[in-house]
C-alpha cells in the first residue's frame, strides 16, 4: 500500500486501522487481521525489550525488528499493509543529515515505506521537509510524545487553551511540511475532532476519541498481553491470562505423564 492510499481513505470516509508489530509472528497476525498499516513503533522498547520508556531504543534495534516484521508477511508486496517505522530518540534530533541517514537506512534495508517522528518544533519541521525532499514519506506525531517523557510525562496533553492553540498550529505546520498523516495521542476528543476537520491529511488517534480518520493501537495491549494497560486501550481478550493458564495446563500434563512413566 502507498501512503497516498491513506489520503484517499480519508476522502472516502473509510476508517484507517493501524496496529503495531515487533516480529514475524506478530506481523503475520496483524496482516491476517486486515490492518491497513503496521507500525514498528519504539514502543517495542517497553513491550518487547523491557525498558521503562522508549528512550533506550536504538536505530539498529528498530531496523532489526522491522526486518523481522517484514519477513512475517505472506501476501504479495502490493497487498501487504503499509509499514511505518518510528525514528528512535536522537536519530533525528541531531540534525537533518543524521536524520536522512537514519531514515534512509530503514527504508533501504527493509520493506518499510515511511517513518514516523514526534513533534513540530522548528528544527523538527526542517528535518521533515528534508526527509520528504529526499523521497522519504513522513508521518507526524503530536500530543503525548513518548520521547519527551521526562518533560511532559505520560498524561493527557492539550488540556488548556494555550497548549490547544499550539497543537492546532503544529498540526497545520506538519501538513504544510508534507506529512502524509498525523498521529494524535492522548488529547481531548474535541481538539482531535477540530484537527481532523481542518486537515486534508489523515488524523490517526490513540486516546484521542473516535472522531479521527483512524485509530492506532499497540497490538499487545489489545490482546491483553501487557503488564500495564493504558487507559485508552482496553484489552479485547485476557490474552496474558489465557496464555499462562494454557502453559500451566501443559506443564501439569507433562509432569503427570512423567510421574506415570516413573510408576511403571
Amino acid at each position: 500500500m502507498l501512503t497516498t492510499e491513506l489520503v484517499r481513505f480519508k476522502e472516502l470516509g473509510k476508517q484507517i486501522t493501524v496496529l503495531t508489530a515487533w516480529d514475524a509472528i506478530s506481523s503475520s497476525i496483524v496482516e491476517a487481521s486486515g490492518a491497513d498499516v503496521v507500525l514498528v513503533g519504539d514502543s517495542l522498547g517497553m513491550v518487547v525489550l523491557g525498558h521503562n520508556t522508549t528512550l533506550p531504543v536504538t536505530l539498529d534495534q528498530i531496523l532489526h525488528h522491522t526486518q523481522a516484521v517484514c519477513r512475517g508477511f505472506s501476501k504479495p508486496l502490493s497487498k501487504q499493509p503499509l509499514v511505518v517505522c518510528d525514528l528512535p530518540f536522537l536519530s533525528y534530533q541531531c540534525g537533518e543529515d543524521k536524520a536522512v541517514e537514519a531514515a534512509g537506512s530503514l527504508l533501504k534495508n527493509s520493506s518499510a515505506s515511511a517513518v514516523k517522528l514526534e513533534g513540530a518544533e522548528p528544527e523538527t519541521l526542517l528535518v521533515i521537509k528534508r526527509l520528504i525532499r529526499m523521497g522519504i514519506p513522513v508521518m507526524g506525531h503530536l500530543g503525548l510524545t513518548p520521547q519527551s517523557v521526562h518533560q511532559i510525562g505520560y498524561r493527557t496533553q492539550a488540556k488548556d487553551k494555550e497548549s490547544q492553540d499550539k497543537i492546532l498550529k503544529d498540526s497545520e505546520m506538519l501538513q504544510k511540511s508534507g506529512c502524509f498523516a498525523i498521529v494524535l495521542e492522548h488529547i481531548p476528543e474535541e481538539i482531535a475532532s477540530r484537527i481532523q476537520k481542518d486537515l486534508t491529511i489523515p488524523v490517526i488517534g490513540i486516546g484521542a476519541g473516535e472522531k479521527c480518520d483512524g485509530q492506532v493501537r499497540v497490538t499487545a495491549d489489545l490482546l491483553g498481553l501487557s503488564n500495564k494497560q493504558p487507559p485508552f486501550a482496553k484489552p479485547l481478550i485476557p490474552g496474558r491470562e489465557l496464555c499462562i493458564n494454557a502453559l500451566k495446563e501443559w506443564i501439569k500434563s507433562t509432569q503427570l505423564m512423567e510421574s506415570h512413566h516413573e510408576n511403571i
